[in-house]
């Protein structure tokens, strides 16, 4: 498929302005079994992907595949506006890796310009004394991308950035800051870690895993470089946490399942919903 065009993304910002009529305060893409956020947004205006033009559509089947803006409403009287993700789109569905990160460039149309992604993510661990364990919130603080694909490949848009661009700063660190302080006014440690990426669909082997170990990495997933990539290029801050969903390929021993990563988001989905409200009420 032809790469998107400036005006494509021009479109879409379009349509989705239209129909929510402001600036969000922040957009939020929400990871695999970590929908249930959205229904927290009060008086909250539902999109289909489906109706968006040029937008792709989701695919995995508890993805709802919509955006949903609406109100956090706080006891002290603030109200912050939220777009959310309800479903995001990943490499192995068959998009291409411009397609994975598309909604980047329409969130820095619509004016965001700060962004929480989140994720279901395989923990690997530390080299050290910590330790990784499933239902743990962690703080992405770099990434590791080993697939030689790029959501910059082909034609630069120019209104959005130059084609060669820093990394070293799109996890912001205030905003990583500011959330593990609101993780110790809950009374837990948000961990911090390195996410490596795979194409997936299929879970890594324990070979890769312990490669990737070698290399620094922290969390494994199939998802989130190709937004952040974007969201470099364009300048929208990001903040990323990661839900540890099961352990790593070779780690325990055990089979890796697609119900292990629900079944864990599902049990940590209060604190999750919990901390991303305190984040943005505070940003």
């Amino acid at each position: 498929m032809t790469k998107a065009v400036y005006n494509d993304y021009r479109e879409s910002a379009a349509y989705i302005s239209e129909r929510i009529g402001v600036t969000p305060d922040i957009a939020v893409i929400l990871g695999s079994g970590l929908g249930e956020f959205a229904e927290r947004l009060a008086d909250s205006i539902v999109i289909p992907y489906r109706e968006i033009p040029h937008f792709p559509t989701s695919t995995v089947s508890y993805q709802k595949g919509e955006l949903v803006f609406g109100q956090l409403k706080y006891d002290d009287g603030q109200e912050k506006t939220v777009l959310a993700m309800n479903g995001r789109f990943h490499y192995y569905e068959g998009w291409e890796m411009w397609q994975t990160a598309y909604p980047i460039g329409v969130f820095k149309l619509l004016g965001i310009d700060k962004m929480i992604i989140t994720n279901a993510a395989g923990g690997i661990g530390y080299n050290d004394e910590r330790e990784i364990v499933p239902g743990d919130l962690v703080c992405v603080t770099d990434q590791i991308k080993l697939s030689p694909m790029s959501p910059m490949r082909g034609a630069n848009i120019p209104e959005f950035g130059e084609r060669f661009f820093d990394m070293q700063s799109v996890f912001d660190k205030e905003l990583r800051e500011l959330a593990k302080d609101c993780a110790k006014n809950r009374g837990y440690t948000l961990k911090e870690g390195v996410y490596a990426y795979m194409t997936g669909p299929q879970y890594e082997t324990p070979a890769e895993i312990r490669a990737l170990k070698l290399m620094g990495a922290n969390l494994v997933g199939m998802s989130t470089v190709a937004e952040v990539i974007f969201a470099a290029q364009v300048g929208i801050k990001v903040l990323c946490i990661s839900c540890v969903s099961n352990m790593a390929a070779g780690i325990t021993g055990n089979p890796l399942t697609e119900q292990e990563v629900l079944d864990t988001a599902a049990m940590i989905s209060e604190r999750f919903k919990m901390l991303l409200s305190d984040v943005i009420h505070n940003i």
